[in-house]
């Protein structure tokens, strides 16, 4: 059985640290495919002002389109608002029985895990992969199915691209050179 990395998010808009741990766990093979499953509205970030998502979408397969081990997946915009990661990975579990599927998330999201929906239900069909993020200690662990994985730390976040967008400054280093002009023309013209 093959194993897919599901890594969900905004993707508002994607940057080179979602791919630094995309690549991770392709290289060290925790891993076959990396699915970048972008969310139209995540229950967490209400009030976040989203890019529409197909552009969203869009930029995510430009970022992604030179690894075939990456894919762009859109389940979650013919699913009920706003979207629950539970409702997404059983989906995906009933359409594509002969895959294993894990979940990627960042040592904030871990914190907080708790909190989501069925969450004990994930953590028991589901292996979790947690990436370091700074300023949110990854707890020492004893559960099976979650394994911390040490990719590189990145101060990147889509946030701040956003506000440099805004200035005009340039963010050439912080986003796929492949995406660059697709982000600048879709978030310029807000």
């Amino acid at each position: 059985m093959s194993m897919v990395g599901l890594f969900f998010g905004s993707f508002n808009p994607i940057h080179n640290g979602h791919l630094t741990i995309a690549r991770y766990l392709l290289k060290y093979r925790y891993c076959e495919e990396v699915w970048f499953v972008v969310s139209p509205q995540n229950p967490w970030k209400k009030d976040q002002t989203l890019l529409e998502e197909e552009k969203r979408l869009q930029i995510v397969q430009s970022a992604i389109a030179e690894d075939s081990r990456m894919k762009a997946s859109d389940v979650e915009f013919y699913m009920p608002r706003p979207s629950y990661t539970s409702q997404t990975l059983q989906l995906l579990k009933r359409r594509f029985p002969e895959t294993g599927f894990s979940l990627i998330i960042g040592g904030d999201n871990l914190q907080r895990f708790h909190y989501w929906q069925n969450y004990e239900e994930i953590l028991k069909d589901f292996p979790l992969f947690v990436y370091p993020r700074r300023g949110y200690p990854i707890p020492k662990l004893d559960a099976g199915h979650i394994v911390l994985i040490n990719a590189p730390l990145s101060d990147i976040s889509s946030t701040a691209i956003r506000e440099k967008i805004e200035k005009n400054e340039d963010i050439s280093t912080y986003v796929p050179a492949s995406a660059l002009a697709l982000i600048q023309e879709y978030y310029g013209s807000r």
